[in-house]
């Protein structure tokens, strides 16, 4: 299929990002950080919004289900969008649709309004990853890519633990509602970032008007895109399976096996995030050093090892250590998938790629919990967190099979 190319010359081994690079990797990173933070504040709220409305726990789960339905569609529709009309435009876009539709779910009077803000705010938040990180990819210097991917990837998990820290200070204090006009300040940043950060030289050359459908298709157009799209989905679902897996089940399975409270299992959770974000952080250097495939390699390896591991522990400082290098190596490749899908696909479907098959790989996650439960129930949750380790060897093959290296890939 014909295409209008732009390449990019390649960084030198000495060059730092300039300043507009630097704005639109801490603009990318705060909008993740406010879906983090957004995801997690509804987990928290949930209670306190079923004893207000009166919801049975399916009404509750489904406000969760609907924000990710919400997410999936959003981050097609405004990947598209974003390849169509621009990164900053369509960013600040998405940030208004999230920022707004929280702020109005303080407003609800019942379940049907408050179902339907969340799904909307879903799908600003869905669009908003994929688009940043097409931003970064086309704004970062080529030799500091993956490390700039992992900067906004760390955005989110910030904004996990800033919603961990800030909701048990506040709630009591400003109540559900008022936590949820807090989702309104990001409003702010996209009249902000309209302002000082313009679309990238790479987009703005190698801009068409290519259609909804033409754009789809150039990630199926020929043989070496159709291996790299199967390749992606593959990694973007694993990846999700068994982050939503573990974080669902893991406060229960210390809970149930080892007789944690709730703050202590909390402590152990936590410092599995921190370990999850050493890992993205690790993840990033590591692939703009040695490559991308062998730092897959590597995380995907010790993925498999570490959940075999970690089910088999049973002291406390070994549940604490383990958890944390556990999170290293199940949630540190999200540093790398933003790179990886920005190299492999061409500046006219680049954002509806990213969204695409990592929205795919969010709706796939969704049955991560369902997976582990249906094997806790049969065997032990022993078990199904050390099955888990299938995965990643099912990860290890498409790796191998369908992804090329695409370290110093010039962008087109």
């Amino acid at each position: 299929m014909p295409q209008t190319v732009q390449p990019e010359f390649p960084a030198a081994p000495g060059r730092t990002p300039d300043h507009q690079a630097r704005l639109a990797m801490w603009a990318s990173a705060i909008g993740y950080g406010v879906e983090g933070f957004d995801l997690l504040l509804l987990v928290f709220l949930l209670s306190t919004i079923s004893v207000a409305f009166g919801l049975s726990t399916i009404r509750a789960a489904s406000l969760m289900t609907g924000t990710l339905l919400g997410a999936v569609s959003g981050g097609i529709v405004f990947g598209m969008l974003s390849d169509a009309f621009g990164r900053v435009r369509v960013l600040t876009w998405t940030i208004v649709v999230f920022g707004v539709a929280t702020g109005l779910c303080a407003l609800s009077r019942g379940y049907w309004d408050l179902l339907a803000y969340r799904t909307i705010a879903g799908m600003g938040f869905g669009g908003e990853f994929g688009i940043g990180l097409a931003l970064v990819a086309e704004t970062w210097p080529a030799a500091m890519r993956a490390r700039a991917s992992s900067y906004v990837a760390l955005g989110g998990q910030a904004g996990i633990l800033a919603a961990a820290l800030l909701t048990p200070l506040l709630l009591p204090h400003i109540g559900w509602r008022g936590m949820f006009l807090l989702g309104i300040l990001p409003v702010g940043l996209s009249f902000s970032l309209r302002r000082v950060l313009p679309e990238p030289e790479l987009f703005v050359a190698a801009h068409t008007h290519a259609t909804a459908r033409s754009r789809l298709a150039l990630l199926f157009h020929d043989r070496r895109t159709i291996r790299a799209s199967i390749g992606m989905t593959i990694l973007c679902s694993v990846q999700q399976i068994g982050y939503y897996g573990l974080m669902t089940w893991l406060p229960y399975f210390l809970s149930q096996r080892h007789g944690f409270s709730l703050t202590r299992s909390g402590v152990w959770t936590a410092a599995t995030v921190l370990g999850m974000s050493l890992g993205i952080w690790v993840f990033g250097e590591l692939a703009d050093r040695i490559g991308r495939r062998p730092s897959f390699f590597l995380f995907q390896a010790m993925a498999a090892i570490s959940v075999v591991a970690y089910s088999r522990l049973g002291r406390p400082w070994e549940l604490l250590i383990g958890g944390a290098v556990m999170g290293i190596f199940v949630n540190g490749m999200l540093g790398g998938y933003g790179t990886l899908l920005s190299e492999l696909y061409p500046t006219e479907a680049r954002a509806t790629a990213q969204n695409l098959f990592f929205n795919i790989g969010r709706g796939a996650g969704g049955f991560g919990p369902l997976l582990i439960g249906s094997l806790a129930a049969r065997y032990s949750f022993a078990t199904a967190i050390a099955l888990l380790a299938l995965l990643y060897l099912i990860d290890i093959i498409a790796t191998a099979t369908l992804i090329p290296e695409t370290r110093g890939t010039a962008l087109v």
